[in-house]
Parts: structure tokens; C-alpha cells; sequence
């Protein structure tokens, strides 16, 4: 990858999305990209490869994306669309295995020695020597997969093989998604750069939380940011409060409600997901959305609700 000749731009020289923002010792944009929803596209290849060069081309460079998204079929994209000279971060994850036809069609890997694997089957599906970031997804919280049995695993036990992956070189740090805090908390001696939860601004439960990885300088990247992904998840875009603010600035309250993200802390990193270029440049746009103090007062004053939605 090349340098950047500023850290406010890429690595080609275009403005990072959403400014820029710290994912470890990497500069990145604020707004990434979540390739999970790339998997729409299966039918349509080429669109999906120009997609992803959009990505590159409105300033982001940072995406999220997992082995088990497709089966490898989103990695693929990724190997394929990206080239060196882009100086995209790649993030992935493990902790979960591919499980077709199931409700959820994940089941969990938990255990060491799939973990490893996991490792091992993004790397091939990449084309990588070294991914920049893995998190190692638990599943201490909903909404998803629920560990049981021998996938109930210690978390001493998986630090432990994630961190060896860091010292062979074959991830450059490691992350974590779906943790409780006491969890975080354990493994902050591991060097954790990066936590991945279920938060919104109609979900804040998790702010003691974000207020630890500021303090740390964890990168904080919610998931489900706009909430309603699952059936009883709330909905930031029904809250009247976005609603108002989006008619006020001409915007959508989706666009609302991730420049609020952006606005709260400033370790937040965003990485909505789309299949639509459209709807990839709406969401890039709210980098550039200002809210004042007044609505910001009013978007803090919205109810944080918990998710009403099951583990499994």
C-alpha cells in the first residue's frame, strides 16, 4: 500500500470520507464501507466490482467484511476489486462459520483452533499475506448466534490464538464485536484496536463502553447503526427528533442518524453497507452534514431503548 500525502486524504489522493479517523496505528476514513450486503450482488459480479471501485473513488478506505459473508464469495469481490496502490484497510472477522439454509446461516467458531482457521480462510479468499485488523467476533451479546457446548470458549483461550496470529504476522491487530464491557475490559491488555457492537442513537446501551474505548483510543464502530435489522430493533429513522433534523438540513433521517454517530465521539468509525451506489454516495454525504448545538441537544434528548430482539 502507498502512503497517503496528508492524512485527511487516501492513499490516491481523494478526501477521506468523513475525515479521518484512527483504526490502531492506521489512518483511516471515518466512513468505511461494510461489504456484507455485497452478497446481493452474486448474480451481478461486475457490478459489484464497480461498486467497490466507487468505494475507492468517493474517499473511502476502510472496509469490513468477513470470510463467512457469502462463503467467500464477498472476499472475493474484494480480492478482485481492490489493487495495492488503493490503500484500502481491510477488516474482517472471525467466529463464525458459514451455515446455508439455517435461520441465521452462521453457526459459531468459537473454539482456537477454528478461529485459526478462520484466519487461515480469509487470508486465501482475500489474496492477503497479513489482514490489517480481525475481530474476534463473541457472542456475549444479540442480536445473532448463541454459544453453546464446546462453543462456549474462555476468552483467555481465544485472546491467546489471536494473538499469536498477530505475533506470526498473519493479522496486524485484533478487534472485537458483540463483547460485553467486563469483556473488553479483560482484554484490553491484548491491545485492542477496534469494537464492533450492536449500537444506534435509539440504542445506546452500551456508552460506558464507548467512553472506556475513547479513553483507550479503541476505535468505536457500531453495527446496525441505523437500527431496524432485526424485527423488534428499533428504527432511528421513525424517531420524530431525526426526523425534524433531517427536513431542517434537507437530508434523510438515515443520513441524520449516522452524522449523529459521527458527531458523538470522535473514535467512532462508521461502516454502512449498501449493494446501490446511490445510496453509497448518500451515505459518504453525511461526512459533510453539520449539526449544531441545538440539534444535537435535541438528538442526545431521543429515548435510548434496549433491543427487543433474541440472542439466537
Amino acid at each position: 500500500m502507498t502512503g497517503s500525502p496528508s492524512p485527511q486524504l487516501t492513499a490516491t489522493g481523494i478526501p477521506r470520507a468523513g475525515g479521518a479517523g484512527m483504526l490502531g496505528d492506521l489512518t483511516v476514513s471515518r466512513i468505511g464501507f461494510g461489504a456484507m450486503q455485497l452478497e446481493r450482488l452474486r448474480g451481478d459480479r461486475d457490478a459489484a466490482i464497480a461498486l467497490l471501485r466507487r468505494v475507492v473513488e468517493l474517499g473511502i478506505d476502510h472496509v469490513d467484511t468477513a470470510q463467512f459473508y457469502g462463503d467467500g464469495f464477498v472476499n472475493g469481490l474484494i480480492r478482485d476489486a481492490f489493487r495495492p496502490e488503493d490503500g484500502v484497510v481491510i477488516v474482517s472477522k472471525v467466529g463464525a462459520d458459514p451455515d446455508p439454509g439455517a435461520a441465521i446461516p452462521l453457526r459459531p467458531a468459537q473454539r482456537p483452533e477454528q478461529l485459526r482457521a478462520g484466519v487461515e480462510a480469509n487470508l486465501e479468499s482475500l489474496g492477503l499475506d497479513r489482514i490489517p485488523v480481525v475481530n474476534l467476533r463473541r457472542l456475549d451479546t444479540g442480536p445473532g448466534l448463541v454459544a453453546e457446548g464446546d462453543q462456549v470458549v474462555d476468552l483467555d483461550d481465544q485472546l491467546a490464538v489471536m494473538t499469536a496470529l498477530r505475533d506470526e504476522g498473519k493479522i496486524g491487530a485484533i478487534g472485537l464485536s458483540g463483547v460485553t464491557l467486563d469483556v473488553l475490559r479483560r482484554a484490553l491488555p491484548a491491545g485492542i484496536v477496534c469494537v464492533q457492537n450492536l449500537y444506534s442513537l435509539v440504542t445506546r446501551g452500551d456508552e460506558e463502553m464507548l467512553r472506556l474505548c475513547a479513553q483507550e483510543q479503541i476505535a468505536w464502530v457500531p453495527f446496525f447503526p441505523l437500527g431496524g435489522a432485526f424485527p423488534r430493533l428499533p428504527k432511528v429513522t421513525d424517531e420524530p427528533a431525526v426526523i425534524a433534523a433531517a427536513k431542517s438540513l434537507d437530508r434523510t433521517p438515515a443520513q441524520v442518524g449516522l452524522a449523529w454517530l459521527l458527531h458523538h465521539t470522535p473514535n467512532t468509525l462508521l461502516i454502512p453497507g449498501t449493494a446501490d451506489a446511490g445510496h453509497l454516495e448518500a451515505n459518504v454525504a453525511t461526512g459533510t452534514i453539520g449539526l449544531d448545538d441545538a440539534a444535537l441537544a435535541a438528538l442526545d434528548a431521543v429515548e435510548s431503548r434496549t433491543a427487543d430482539v433474541p440472542l439466537g
